[in-house]
């Protein structure tokens, strides 16, 4: 676990920011141990719902909760973040999802949980999530040089690396030892120091650009400014596109994998399989820290996607738990690769002091198709996928000589046009001179070193 030091070091001699690296590390520190939290609360109460229910479609609920209140508020939360001090709006947007977590462990421990508490807490979470998460991207534009944003891409995905490791097996152990109260406890506990690192730190003010003089207006005209300012840019208009199209395609990859894993195995390996996979996010997170992903990024986004595409069918195509395993490693190893090169390349074009409005309406365009995700997999597979690969179904001696039949089969099968259409999305990209030449056509809107900017907030 030497990649703090090394960006450390490397930075170091290069770029006199250090205050803002530090900064950056201890701000990002304390998201981290929050997203672990957060993930062992997210894993328990998926398999509490599932295991209450037995339906997919209600499994999937509880995404559609997560995912709504993202599209609804986004415009609103990037223009708060380009208001008020970024700082502040994820002190506040902490605060906010620890309360809904304890709401929820209050009925655990009161024995009055039901599943509609769960999509409602849910919700709550979600919407004072979106308020931190284009404070948080803004912030690190100001705080890490234009070099190494990719590196810090590649740093604050480790959260979610981490997360997908650690959570689902330790939240799978702890169900069956502490249950759900000690599951919550330590979430709240988690939250509560995200907002202590927050209080012992300072946030640069953004300098004011033209882009940022043209947006201002009353808080509905800054939200809607989002929106202009990406069309406005082919480019990066397109690029939007294919992460809205490839999100739609995971929104209906998502809420089927644990199901179709626990039609096979029994909760503990599920927790133990989904933790090898997300050893593929730690490794890929770790190697973009370090390398900071291609010289041009559209190609680590576009290339690597493709990849992706290619595991995420091969994880569908046998009902071999170990081929599961190593298929899901590699798909979730490039997912940092492309997220990391795409978040890089939106802090380097989008003016510093309009990020928060553009990287927020940029969230919400590219999850607006999830929810419809979220809704449509649960019956696609009961009612069509699982029907034609059940025993003696209409596949069974064609598809299913290949993939398998009987329970999970569907969904395995529908993972494999997923991932196919997954590489047609990426190829369409390619094939886009406005998205494959975006570096070269839109000027970078910050400079090599973000200095000259004025310190607010008190420690």
């Amino acid at each position: 676990m030497n990649v703090i030091p090394r960006l450390r070091n490397r930075i170091k001699f290069r770029t006199p920011l250090n205050k803002g690296i530090r900064t950056f590390v201890v701000v990002w520190s304390g998201q981290l141990v929050s997203t672990i939290g957060s993930g062992l609360t997210s894993f328990a109460l998926g398999i509490w719902v599932y295991q209450q229910t037995g339906s997919t479609t209600l499994f999937a609920l509880n995404l559609l909760a997560f995912a709504l209140p993202n599209l609804l508020l986004s415009p609103i939360s990037g223009a708060v973040a380009d208001r008020w001090d970024r700082r502040m709006v994820m002190m506040l947007s902490d605060s906010g999802a620890a309360l809904s977590t304890l709401f929820v462990a209050v009925l655990v421990f009161n024995g009055k949980l039901e599943v509609w508490h769960v999509y409602v807490a849910t919700a709550v979470n979600a919407s004072f999530t979106t308020f931190q998460w284009p404070a948080y991207s803004a912030a690190t534009t100001l705080l890490v040089p234009k070099e190494h944003l990719g590196r810090a891409g590649g740093m604050v995905q480790i959260g979610e690396a981490i997360s997908q490791l650690i959570s689902p097996a330790l939240a799978g152990a702890m169900l069956v030892t502490v249950g759900l109260k000690g599951i919550f406890l330590v979430d709240f506990a988690s939250f509560v120091f995200a907002i202590a690192t927050l209080l012992f730190v300072r946030f640069p003010q953004p300098e004011v650009t033209p882009e940022g003089e043209a947006g201002k207006g009353s808080l509905w005209t800054e939200a809607l400014y989002g929106l202009r300012y990406i069309v406005a840019r082919p480019g990066l208009f397109g690029l939007l596109m294919i992460f809205a199209a490839s999100n739609f395609l995971f929104g209906l990859f998502y809420p089927l994998l644990i199901p179709m894993l626990l039609e096979m195995t029994t909760p503990d390996m599920v927790g133990y399989l989904v933790s090898f996979a997300g050893i593929g996010m730690l490794v890929g997170t770790l190697v973009m820290s370090v390398w900071g992903g291609p010289k041009r990024r559209i190609q680590g986004v576009i290339g690597f996607m493709m990849v992706q595409g290619f595991f995420m069918m091969l994880l569908g195509v046998r009902p071999s738990l170990i081929m599961m395993a190593g298929a899901g490693f590699c798909m979730l190893f490039v997912s940092p690769i492309i997220n990391g090169s795409s978040q890089a390349l939106w802090q380097s074009k989008v003016a510093v002091d309009v990020q928060g409005r553009v990287f927020a309406v940029r969230r919400m365009i590219a999850w607006a198709a999830m929810p419809l995700a979220y809704l449509l997999a649960g019956p696609l597979v009961d009612n069509l996928f699982a029907p034609l690969l059940d025993f003696g179904g209409p596949l069974t001696g064609s598809v299913g000589r290949i993939t398998g039949v009987g329970p999970g089969r569907g969904a395995g099968f529908l993972f494999v046009i997923l991932g196919f259409a997954t590489i047609l999305v990426s190829l369409s990209g390619y094939l886009n001179p406005r998205v494959r030449f975006v570096e070269d056509e839109l000027p970078d809107a910050i400079r090599d070193e973000t200095s000259g900017v004025l310190e607010t907030g008190t420690p």
